[in-house]
């Protein structure tokens, strides 16, 4: 299940036990909720001692890569917690929970607004448009397909977007300061499936959103589908007075 390490390598012992179990994460060997076998075990698998199993696990904790629960041991999260209530993009959400974000483009393209397009964007017939599809992975696990519209006017070019959109929508003073999300329930077709790593048939998550620019232009109109085993949405809710 894990590969080995190697203690001739610069790179710190418990720093490859952590990439060695995020790799068994990835490749789904092992999946959420799974339990992870006693440090003891741990330690024989990998060669080293269990102090060096500890931190990396404690870390891996930290991170929220990993659960403990005392007196039933340590399991792969099941979800990540997206908070519905805040607007940041992907990178971001990943960045903050210690793991590395990135895409797998399926495409880039130029073109004018669609009907549902220039409805939803509130933009004129004939309107200049790049969208943007691709697969977000966090720490090379795939955790969403993204589809964007993005207003054309608002980045210098359909090459402008590397790593982050809301990054390039930022150098250009159009990165999204409001949005309207609406999040749906769906069932996975094999398309979705086979580039999320899951199977036809799975729970998955829609999440559209249109976000606006510190001008109240909308400029954005997203649509992201997630397993729907690897997301929670959460929002914190408070009465008005």
């Amino acid at each position: 299940m894990f590969r080995k390490v190697d203690s001739e390598q610069q790179q710190p012992l418990y720093r490859q036990v952590q990439e060695a179990i995020r790799e068994a994460i990835a490749d789904r060997s092992l999946r959420p909720d799974d339990a992870l076998p006693p440090e003891r075990e741990l330690s024989t698998a990998f060669g080293v001692s269990r102090i060096t199993i500890r931190k990396a696990i404690e870390e891996l904790v930290n991170e929220g890569v990993l659960d403990t629960h005392h007196g039933s041991g340590t399991f792969v999260r099941s979800k990540v917690e997206k908070n519905f209530a805040q607007l940041t993009s992907f990178s971001e959400e990943m960045g903050a929970r210690g793991m590395t974000p990135s895409s797998v483009w399926l495409n880039r393209t130029s073109g004018s607004v669609l009907p549902e397009e220039a409805l939803t964007l509130r933009a004129s017939p004939g309107t200049a448009v790049y969208r943007f599809s691709r697969i977000r992975l966090a720490d090379d696990a795939p955790m969403s397909i993204e589809y964007t519209t993005i207003l054309a006017s608002c980045l210098p070019s359909v090459e402008a977007v590397d790593r982050s959109l809301y990054e390039a929508l930022h150098k250009t003073g159009h990165r999204p300061v409001r949005a309207l999300q609406r999040l749906s329930a769906l069932i996975l077709n094999s398309e979705q499936a086979e580039l999320l790593g899951a199977s036809t048939g799975d729970a998955g998550l829609l999440v559209e959103r249109v976000g606006f620019n510190k001008n109240g232009t909308a400029i954005e109109y997203s649509q992201s589908y997630y397993r729907g085993d690897t997301y929670d949405f959460v929002a914190e809710l408070s009465i008005s007075e």
